[in-house]
């Protein structure tokens, strides 16, 4: 038995794929809950009105989703060219210091001048950030796997000494916290009486921006190049270490930009749980999505769907909602595999 490369690998044949492996996900996890002694059919109509099924119910799926199209897509574009980032959960917090640094000041600047402002700003520190580690790869070869996991870390517990030390908010009654963002930094509500808010607009536009900057540009064109063949871009005269230090400002500056956005729509403050592990949620986001930037939004939202919905289940057939971590982790692995056998076939030989 060999494997064997197809040539072709349709549109069609992919999503077929994708919709199996969701398929088979949702019947292991059927499995489960039976086990927890409740009807699955019951327990997925939960879910799907938990997540969906009132106003507020698609107002918090949106919200939770917002993040993770952020961390998805920087997921998405530093995978495309092998640059494995694990560290979105640290540049989510990076991109939240700054938005804090800077949205506590300046109120002379209108809601116009200052959301673009902390962005661009949320976006240049994560993308700075990422610099280290990828420099670390590209000039003495150190696996940036481990790296970027470690400064998860580094980045926590700087941002644990700032919210009980030189940041802490002398108002906010002992709570570890940071002054709150002026109201002029605050993403407007996109759904009355809702934490719904611009951050989701701004992240599918960032998807759709993404992908045309992959299909359309040189430099998206290299990116894609280095990540097929290191050695072949670098004998058809690819930059090849500039490409890489390219993908780490953009993928560092669209994990940041998620911390920009979760703080400023929706907490308002810097806290240490900011972050449920939107940075590590973010790789599922991306591989369910085959790396594909349109297909992140799509994926953020079904991730989403569990992760709301789970908890609606949870109490209305009292079915643990760590569910919805398992159902994630078979996605995941279940789309894995049909993406394998997309692009091989086993051949006797």
């Amino acid at each position: 038995m060999r494997l064997e490369v197809r040539e072709n690998i349709s549109m069609v044949r992919l999503m077929a794929a994708l919709f199996l492996a969701v398929g088979v996900s949702m019947a292991v996890c059927s499995v489960l809950i039976i086990w927890g002694g409740a009807s699955p059919m019951e327990g997925w109509i939960l879910m799907i009105k938990g997540a969906l099924g009132s106003k507020f119910a698609v107002s918090e799926t949106l919200t939770r989703a917002t993040p993770l199209i952020f961390t998805g897509l920087a997921a998405a574009v530093a995978f495309r060219a092998k640059l494995w980032n694990i560290g979105a959960e640290g540049q989510f917090y990076i991109g939240a210091c700054v938005a804090v640094l800077l949205g506590t000041h300046g109120e002379m600047l209108s809601p116009f001048v200052m959301i673009p402002y902390l962005f661009a700003a949320g976006a240049l520190a994560g993308g700075l950030f990422l610099l280290v580690p990828t420099f670390l790869k590209t000039h003495l070869n150190v696996d940036e796997v481990v790296t970027t996991l470690l400064l998860n870390f580094v980045v926590l517990l700087f941002v644990n000494w700032l919210v009980f030390g030189p940041w802490k908010d002398p108002m906010s009654m002992g709570w570890p916290q940071s002054e709150p963002v002026l109201d002029s930094a605050i993403l407007p509500i996109l759904m009355a009486k809702t934490r719904f808010h611009l951050g989701f607009v701004i992240a599918v536009l960032s998807s759709i921006f993404v992908w045309w900057f992959m299909a359309n540009t040189t430099w998206g064109f290299e990116i894609r190049a280095v990540g097929s063949s290191i050695k072949a871009s670098t004998f058809a005269g690819m930059p090849v270490n500039k490409t890489i230090i390219r993908t780490a400002l953009i993928s560092g500056g669209l994990a940041a930009m998620a911390g920009v956005s979760e703080l400023c729509g929706v907490k308002g403050y810097l806290t240490t749980d900011l972050s449920p592990g939107f940075g590590y949620t973010g790789i599922v986001v991306a591989m369910l999505a085959a790396l594909h930037p349109l297909g992140v939004v799509a994926s953020a939202l079904f991730v989403a769907i569990i992760y709301i919905g789970a908890d609606s289940m949870s109490r209305a057939i009292n079915i643990s909602n760590y569910i919805a971590d398992v159902t994630t982790a078979v996605s995941l692995l279940s789309v894995l595999v049909a993406v394998f056998f997309t692009r091989y076939r086993i051949k006797r030989g």
